[in-house]
């Protein structure tokens, strides 16, 4: 069984358990056992299991469990419960490099996400089975305390990119520039979101994220408007995949001319992202700060790096990731 030190969920140090900050963020304030009463793989040739991911995703076998907490304990949502959480093990496929600690790396990017820039996140944390394996944990935000469920749209359905049409990789064809003439057309209060926008397309950049595709930025309804849905699926995919630096084959945008740096390299720097931001609304005082913001490592970074359930390696490299990130945006253009 894994030795707990530190909050699953803040990353708090000195915590056996969820400390009462987690607690309250994930759990509502119930004390809740961060241990499970399941091993997962035991359950991988099951019919429960197989019945249980495909309420997540009628898309397809996608390793995501609902889940609800009951009695301190967490366990997987039946049939006929809606679920108010959702569990992610590592994934079963092996051919992912360092894929057990792909549960530590989302919940520690989540969280610096959240603690350090003070970008909306869903309220998240880790659990673990009696074997040891860490599980992901996430909070349903599209979830009301009376259990009703909000209207929530990913924006590849809001653009309109399928399968059906687009093919297989359908959630990755555009640029992040669709995403925010969409935002404008469906939001009432659109300059408030799109700096959150904005600002989450940056992170995702300097933090290595590279899966930023249309199905991982959400609108959902609140009352009667639009707004965009907290931050989800953040992780530093560097650390598992040789991947690109966006999530969209577009880039950042068709419509803005390339830095001679990233003509040079490939890679984006500082004056790339605000040409981006000027492109789609956002004021240059507000666009000096956000940039400002990302670049150097921040302490509370290297703090919550250092606290997490990566390995000790893996901390390593995911600092090393940042860093190399960061040199790149602060690369001068003329």
């Amino acid at each position: 069984m894994i030795e707990i030190k530190n909050c699953p969920s803040t990353l708090a140090e000195g915590f056996s358990t969820y400390s009462a900050k987690g607690a309250q963020a994930l759990f509502d304030g119930q004390t809740v056992s961060p241990v499970l009463d399941f091993d997962i793989d035991e359950m991988l040739n099951t019919s429960d299991l197989a019945s249980a991911i495909h309420r997540i995703s009628v898309s397809g076998v996608q390793e995501k469990f609902p889940a609800v907490v009951e009695e301190g304990k967490i366990r997987i949502a039946r049939d006929e419960e809606r679920s108010t959480y959702i569990l992610k093990p590592a994934p079963w496929d092996k051919t992912l490099q360092n894929r057990k600690q792909i549960p530590a790396n989302e919940h520690l990017t989540m969280q610096i996400a959240s603690q350090v820039y003070g970008i909306q996140t869903a309220a998240n944390g880790l659990c673990f089975t009696p074997s040891g394996q860490t599980v992901y944990i996430v909070k349903r935000f599209d979830i009301l305390p009376d259990g009703t469920k909000e209207t929530m749209e990913d924006f590849a359905a809001i653009i309109g990119r399928y399968e059906l049409t687009g093919g297989l990789h359908f959630k990755y064809s555009g640029s992040y520039e669709d995403i925010a003439s969409a935002i404008r057309r469906n939001v009432a209060e659109w300059m408030d979101d799109m700096e959150r926008f904005f600002e989450l397309v940056l992170f995702n950049y300097i933090y290595g994220n590279g899966d930023g595709h249309l199905k991982n930025f959400s609108l959902i309804l609140h009352g009667t408007n639009y707004r965009l849905a907290p931050a989800y699926d953040l992780l530093n995919t560097c650390l598992h995949v040789n991947g690109d630096d966006f999530g969209l084959d577009g880039g950042l945008s068709p419509n803005i001319v390339k830095s001679d740096v990233m003509d040079k390299t490939s890679h984006p720097c500082r004056l790339d992202f605000e040409r981006f931001g000027k492109r789609i609304g956002i004021a240059e005082p507000r666009l000096k700060e956000i940039l400002d913001k990302y670049t150097q490592l921040p302490d509370e970074t290297a703090k919550l790096v250092a606290h997490s359930f990566l390995n000790e390696k893996m901390k390593r490299t995911y600092l090393r990731i940042v860093n190399e990130r960061i040199s790149r945006f602060i690369r001068h253009s003329e």
